[in-house]
């Protein structure tokens, strides 16, 4: 037995959108798939959904999954990491 499912009602809204924002969902459109309504209506429910700040334990959960995801190819990055910032960011060295 297959249920059907009805569809939500849309409500027709005008937003205005700066250049830039217009231009990256055009992009997104046609390179993703969808109408830009469609992935404007995707942004505002995980807006909805996360409530517009994520909260500290998503953050954290975040946080973690991000460790160990990229590796420097340096064995001494943990105790030296102070230097290798300075030498990366000095500009005297540029």
């Amino acid at each position: 037995m297959r249920v059907k499912r009805e569809k939500p009602r849309m409500i027709r809204t005008q937003i205005q959108l700066t250049d830039e924002q217009a231009a990256g969902l055009k992009s997104l459109s046609a390179e993703k798939g969808g109408s830009m309504a469609e992935w404007i209506r995707r942004a505002v429910d995980h807006l909805l959904r996360d409530g517009g700040t994520p909260d500290r334990e998503t953050l954290k959960r975040r946080a973690l999954a991000a460790v160990g995801a990229a590796r420097s190819g340096l064995g001494d990055l943990a105790e030296n990491h102070d230097a290798y910032l300075e030498d990366a960011f000095d500009p005297r060295e540029k």
